[in-house]
């Protein structure tokens, strides 16, 4: 039985974590801005990355050193994405070098990954310094973990945080996971960063066919503003501690272990969508009906990506037109006349549309149902037994704001 628990990529045994300012981030001394999660011992780690051909230098990095699915500690920044910046992989390559020679390991044991504005010259020398600091800053407790979770924010409003507790193979599991990501989503990876630790024995061929499957139906399945980044990766860490027999090939311990990791991503894919830069309400899209799933999921996402439909929220206007407008330009092929919507959230649910026409409709209520700060459109298609849920959020005034002079 899947159970929630505390404690971040510091539930599972033998995970060390802590965050802590070094002076990447210049303008906010305040703010942790480098991050470090250790394994006590050696790894399987698999790693998926954002899909823009524009990649960031620390993906490049870590790209060639998951090549032998294997990794020690992970170190990620804030504040400075080194992406399409002077001696980008070099940094990259000082920041791994550093952690190495901290925990005594070889720098191709090491995850780099870093965020925030692009073009600019990482602060390398200040990582260097800070990593022997950091390393003292360890901690098996939750403490640890929510420091790092707070160090690789940059305009997230809260941390994402979440850990989990399953049994496979006869023997209780552990999986906890750090996130971050508020503008720049989009399906295919967004602007996010996610460390995901566990102590399941599972193969490096396993764990990374686990993620890939996982990220298609969580970090894939969400979106903000439609930017996809040049930095998103989500790395899987996992050491074996648990003891369990090592998962080597599908069966019932692979199933176990994939349906904790997806119930960990999806939380934690919500929590990003949730926490869109500038955004009160986390939209949720549910298309039923439809003739496969990859039809639902890309009707879905079509609406929670509709620029129009977000505006519509915001404003809780039950302008279910915009809607079906979204179904409508995704580009797969339906019968407009078989399609229903319906709003719903804590406060109640309302039919808008039957049969691709609108109702008749209390409009005070439609309102009170889109004042909650978690919107539910439901969209029945009518035409098979496929669906899918995606996740995104309204845009508001105050994205314009956030992004309108982000870098300076």
């Amino acid at each position: 039985m899947m159970k929630q628990i505390d404690g971040g990529v510091c539930a599972a045994q033998g995970f060390r974590a802590a965050g802590l300012h070094v002076g990447v981030k210049t303008h906010h001394t305040e703010k942790k801005d480098l991050a470090l999660i250790v394994s006590d011992v050696p790894c399987a780690a698999a790693a998926v990355f954002t899909t823009n051909v524009v990649k960031a230098a620390p993906i490049h990095v870590t790209k060639a050193h998951l090549a032998d699915g294997r990794a020690r500690a992970v170190i990620a920044n804030s504040g400075n994405a080194n992406a399409c910046a002077p001696h980008g992989e070099e940094n990259a390559e000082r920041m791994c070098a550093a952690v190495a020679k901290a925990i005594g390991c070889a720098p191709e044991d090491i995850v780099v990954a870093s965020t925030g504005v692009i073009g600019q010259t990482i602060r390398v020398n200040v990582i260097e310094e800070g990593v022997p600091t950091l390393y003292t800053l360890l901690e098996h407790s939750a403490a640890g973990s929510d420091g790092a979770a707070n160090a690789i924010m940059t305009t997230d409003t809260v941390k994402k945080e979440v850990a989990v507790e399953t049994v496979v193979g006869g023997k209780t599991v552990r999986m906890g996971g750090i996130a971050k990501g508020s503008g720049m989503i989009h399906p295919n990876m967004g602007t996010m960063l996610c460390f995901i630790t566990t102590d399941c024995a599972i193969s490096p061929s396993m764990i990374r066919q686990a993620l890939l499957e996982v990220a298609a139906v969580s970090f894939n399945r969400i979106s903000v503003d439609g930017d996809t980044s040049t930095n998103d990766t989500c790395c899987v860490l996992a050491n074996g501690l648990a003891g369990n027999a090592e998962i080597v090939e599908k069966g019932q311990d692979y199933d176990d272990f994939a349906a904790a990791l997806r119930d960990l991503c999806v939380q934690l894919a919500r929590k990003m969508a949730k926490d869109g830069e500038g955004a009160r309400h986390l939209i949720t899209c549910t298309v039923k009906g439809a003739k496969s799933e990859k039809q639902a999921e890309t009707l879905s996402k079509s609406v929670i990506s509709s620029t129009l439909t977000k505006a519509a929220i915001f404003g809780c206007d039950a302008n279910w037109g915009r809607v079906l407008c979204a179904l409508g330009y995704s580009g797969e092929q339906f019968d407009p006349e078989k399609v229903d919507v319906a709003f719903a959230s804590a406060a109640g649910s309302i039919d808008v549309c039957r049969q691709g026409r609108g109702l008749d409709f209390d409009e005070d209520l439609a309102k009170k149902i889109l004042t909650e700060d978690e919107v539910v459109i439901d969209v029945a298609m009518g035409e098979g037994g496929a669906e899918c849920t995606c996740w995104g959020c309204d845009i508001t005034y105050d994205y314009i704001k956030i992004n309108g002079d982000y870098r300076t």
